[in-house]
């Protein structure tokens, strides 16, 4: 049995850090999925984002951290890049490949003595990359980094509290969105994008200014692809909050209307 299959097991269920734990936390807390196959390292990591505010959950492959992605809504990954182990850049080529995965900010923890690893692992289109051992404070603060999490909104609401536009909420910390009080499920990209749009109602902005919020600066993104994204969180508003309107403005962009016109 491998050390992934033991979590996964009858010893995992025990643990605190439980699977069905993780799915009760996840939908108030940023996920992170953690790709290793070392049972350690990943109740250790998971540990101390727990402890920071954020859930998390292992997987041991690229083909598993996919099917993962299918079921849940992740908003980072940390993949574990030991020395015997050369699948750290091809998980995260998958990752970047994928439309669903491919704005996940992926950053690699690499073993000493496997620094070689680097190369391989920018062209892969790594977001950051650190050489362990490294202190759980830079990890977590590249983490808040990446997932913006510290940053204030520019209409003077605090990440700790909400960000609103009429019945429409955020708390970007909990990355949580609702509607009329009812809870409203986004993939990262939408979530970012939405998060734009809630802290400046009623400004256009071009796809290029959305691209620019939502993706990580690696990742070449088409215009187009910001109208399926558009698509989706309007799908998403019409029933939780269907006096949320994000207004498209042609030849300009998108707008969020502020609900007194």
């Amino acid at each position: 049995m491998s050390g992934l299959e033991e979590l996964q097991g009858p010893a995992h269920a025990a643990h605190p850090v439980q699977a069905d734990a993780v799915l009760g936390v996840a939908l108030m807390k940023p996920l992170v999925l953690i790709c290793s196959q070392d049972v350690e390292f990943y109740l250790f990591l998971s540990h101390i984002l727990e402890v920071d505010g954020f859930a998390s959950q292992p997987a041991g492959g690229a083909k598993e951290a996919l099917s993962l992605t299918d079921e849940r809504e992740f908003q980072a990954v940390v993949l574990d890049c030991g020395p015997a182990r050369i699948t750290g850049s091809a998980i995260c080529a998958r990752l970047k490949q994928e439309p669903r995965t491919g704005g996940l900010p992926v950053i690699a923890l690499i073993a000493p003595g496997a620094e070689s690893q680097h190369l391989d692992l920018l062209k892969a289109g790594i977001d950051e990359s650190f050489v362990r051992p490294i202190a759980p404070a830079k990890l977590l603060d590249c983490l808040r980094t990446k997932l913006a999490l510290t940053k204030r909104g520019s209409n003077g609401v605090e990440n700790g509290g909400w960000l609103s536009c009429g019945d429409l909420e955020m708390r970007v910390d909990a990355h949580r969105v609702r509607g009329n009080g009812h809870d409203i499920h986004l993939g990262p990209i939408e979530f970012n994008m939405l998060r734009h749009f809630l802290e400046a109602p009623g400004k256009v902005f071009s796809r290029d200014d959305l691209i620019a919020a939502a993706w990580p600066n690696n990742i070449h993104i088409g215009p187009r692809t910001v109208d399926v994204h558009i698509s989706r969180i309007r799908k998403a508003l019409k029933t939780a909050s269907p006096g949320s309107v994000i207004r498209t403005v042609r030849s300009a962009g998108y707008s969020l209307d502020r609900p007194d016109g």
